[in-house]
C-alpha cells in the first residue's frame, strides 16, 4: 500500500491532513505518458497564451485559500505569501506575452546563394521546437513562485511543453490545489487537464527523472538531492537537460570606503537581507568581507543591533531546523569564531538569528574552517574580518560557483573605472550569475534581463531559472534544408503568415 502524504504545521510539527499517496511506479508512468499525449494540444500559440492567462486569473481568484493553505504548510506569513503570489500570477502572464511575440522562436532563414563564399549556400530555415514532457521539482521554500505555478511550469507551459510536478513534501496540500487551478485553467481553453501532471514521494522523483519520456527536468533544492537526479539524468540510456539550482554562498565584499562612508547603513541592510524569510532564500549572503579596524567595528556594531532586534522564525520543517542548529553549532566550534549574536534554537519550533565573525586568513588557509564557506540554511552569515585586498582576493579564490556576488564600494571606488574596484568586480564576476553593486541579493526581479542561475553548484546548467529567457532550457533548435514551401512549418513560410520577428538572410524582419 502506498505510504500517505500528509500536510505538516511547521509551528507546532502536527500532521494537519492526509493530502495524497505518495505515487507508484506505474502511478508515475501513467502520468508522464498521459503528459505525453497531449503535447500535441500545446501546438497553438494562441491557445497557449491564453491559457496562461487564465491560469493566473484562477489562481488570484483563489488567492486567499492558496495563501491560507501555503502558509499553514510553511509558516511564511501572509504578507510573505501574498507577495508570491503576485509575483507567480506575473510570471505566468509574462510568459504569456512571450508566447504572443514569437521571439522565443529564434527563426533564421538563409536563402540559397550559389555564390555565398567557398561553398554554396542551400536554402536555410532554423527555428525552436519544445522538447517533449518537462518533470519539475518544486522547493520547498517557495510553495508558489517556484514550485507547481511557478516559474519552471509556466516557461516550460509557454514553450509547449506538457509537465509533471514532483510536489515538495513541505507543503503537499498547496501543491494539490495549484495543480487543481492549472488543470481548471486547460480545461477552458479545450486542453487536456494532463498538461499538467503531479506527483508525490522520493521514489517517485526519480522514477520521474528515469522515465524513457521525459525530455528535460527543472530542480531548485539541496546540493545532495539535486546532484543525485542530476547524475541519474545524466545515467539515461537517453540523458536529457536537467536544469538544477542547488546551493549557493551569495558572497558579499564591502571595501573598507563603503564601511567608512555608511557603515551603519550596510549593517542594517546585511541584517534585514540574511534575516528575510527567516533566511531561507537561496540568494542569502552566506560570507561576508568586512575590513577590521575602526570602520568594519561600526558595521558590526549595526549588524549586532539589527540582528538582535530580529524576531525568531520557524523554519519550513523540522528536519530543516535540525540541520540549522547542527551546522551553526559545528560552525561556531571552530577556532576563532566568535559570536558576537548566537544563531540557534528559540522555543521548541523556532529558531533565532545571528552571525558568526572569523578572520579571513582562516579561511583562505582551509582546513575545517571550510565548513564556513558551505550553505548554512537558515537565518546565520559568517563575517569574514580581513586585513588587506590580499586577503579578500585569497578567499574569493577558493570559492565555488555562486548565483549572486555583491560589492559594496564607496563613492569614489565606484567612479574609477580601472581603479581596484573594477579589478573587484573581475574577481567576482567568474563566482556568480548575478553581480550586485551597494545592494543586496535577496529579491530577484522577474524581468527579461534577469539572470537566475551560477557557474555549478549553484546550478547544473547555464542557463536561467528566473525571466523571460528561461523558456530557452526547454526548446531546441531545428533546421530545414532545401525544404519546399508547402511542406515548411508555417512560422518558417516566406510569407510569414504569423507576423513573427525573424531574420531573413542576416537582417531583422518584422
Amino acid at each position: 500500500m502506498a505510504a500517505p502524504v500528509w500536510s505538516v504545521d511547521p509551528r507546532t510539527g502536527k500532521q494537519r491532513e492526509q493530502v495524497a499517496a505518495e505515487a507508484t511506479a506505474d502511478e508515475v508512468d501513467r502520468t508522464v505518458r498521459a503528459a505525453h499525449a497531449a503535447r500535441e494540444s500545446l501546438a497553438d500559440r494562441t491557445v497557449r497564451a491564453a491559457f496562461l492567462r487564465t491560469a493566473a486569473d484562477l489562481l488570484e481568484e483563489a488567492g486567499e485559500q492558496v495563501v491560507e493553505a501555503a502558509d499553514a504548510e510553511t509558516a511564511l506569513g501572509p504578507g510573505r505569501l501574498t507577495g508570491e503570489l503576485a509575483r507567480t500570477t506575473y510570471q505566468l502572464r509574462s510568459f504569456a506575452d512571450i508566447v504572443d511575440q514569437g521571439a522565443f522562436l529564434d527563426i533564421l532563414i538563409d536563402h540559397a546563394d550559389p555564390d555565398a563564399g567557398p561553398v554554396p549556400r542551400p536554402d536555410l530555415r532554423r527555428y525552436k521546437v519544445p522538447l517533449g514532457v518537462v518533470a519539475v521539482y518544486s522547493a520547498s521554500n517557495f510553495p508558489l513562485a517556484f514550485s507547481v505555478p511557478g516559474g519552471d511550469t509556466a516557461s516550460a507551459l509557454a514553450a509547449g511543453c506538457p509537465l509533471v510536478v514532483k510536489a515538495h513534501p513541505d507543503h503537499p496540500a498547496t501543491s494539490e490545489l495549484c495543480a487543481a487551478v492549472l488543470r481548471r485553467a486547460a480545461a477552458r481553453h479545450g486542453l487536456p487537464e494532463d498538461v499538467v501532471g503531479l506527483v508525490h514521494g522520493f521514489e517517485a522523483g526519480v522514477a520521474l527523472v528515469q522515465h524513457p519520456l521525459i525530455a528535460a527536468a527543472g530542480f531548485t533544492g539541496s546540493v545532495r538531492g539535486g546532484r543525485a537526479l542530476f547524475d541519474a539524468a545524466a545515467a539515461r540510456p537517453t540523458p536529457i537537460p536537467f536544469h538544477g539550482e542547488l546551493g549557493s554562498l551569495n558572497p558579499v565584499v564591502i571595501t573598507e570606503a563603503a564601511a567608512s562612508e555608511r557603515a551603519e547603513q550596510i549593517g542594517t541592510g546585511l541584517a534585514g537581507s540574511v534575516t528575510l524569510g527567516v533566511g531561507q532564500f537561496c540568494v542569502k549572503p552566506g560570507l561576508v568581507l568586512a575590513p577590521v579596524g575602526d570602520p568594519g567595528d561600526r558595521l558590526l556594531k549595526s549588524l549586532t543591533s539589527a540582528v538582535s532586534e530580529t524576531a525568531a522564525g520557524v523554519l519550513l520543517d523540522s528536519r530543516m531546523r535540525e540541520a540549522f542548529v547542527a551546522g551553526v553549532r559545528a560552525r561556531a566550534a571552530l577556532p576563532e569564531v566568535e559570536s558576537p549574536v548566537t544563531p540557534g534554537e528559540s522555543g521548541e519550533h523556532a529558531v533565532s538569528a545571528g552571525f558568526l565573525v572569523v578572520p579571513a586568513a582562516r579561511l583562505a588557509d582551509g582546513g575545517d574552517h571550510g565548513l564556513l564557506m558551505e550553505e548554512c540554511f537558515g537565518p546565520v552569515t559568517v563575517v569574514a574580518r580581513y586585513a588587506d585586498p590580499a586577503e579578500v582576493s585569497a578567499v574569493l579564490g577558493t570559492l565555488p560557483g555562486n548565483l549572486t556576488a555583491t560589492v559594496h564600494l564607496g563613492e569614489d571606488e565606484a567612479a574609477e573605472s580601472d581603479g581596484p574596484a573594477a579589478a573587484l568586480l573581475a574577481e567576482l564576476t567568474p563566482l556568480a550569475g548575478r553581480v550586485l553593486v551597494n545592494g543586496w541579493p535577496t529579491g530577484v526581479a522577474v524581468a527579461p534581463a534577469q539572470h537566475h542561475g551560477g557557474p555549478y553548484p549553484a546550478t547544473t546548467s547555464t542557463s536561467t531559472s528566473v525571466g523571460g529567457t528561461a523558456i530557452e532550457r526547454w526548446l531546441r533548435p531545428v533546421v530545414f534544408q532545401g525544404t519546399p514551401a508547402a511542406l515548411l512549418p508555417p512560422e518558417l513560410r516566406d510569407d510569414n503568415p504569423y507576423g513573427l520577428p525573424r531574420r531573413v538572410n542576416g537582417r531583422p524582419e518584422a
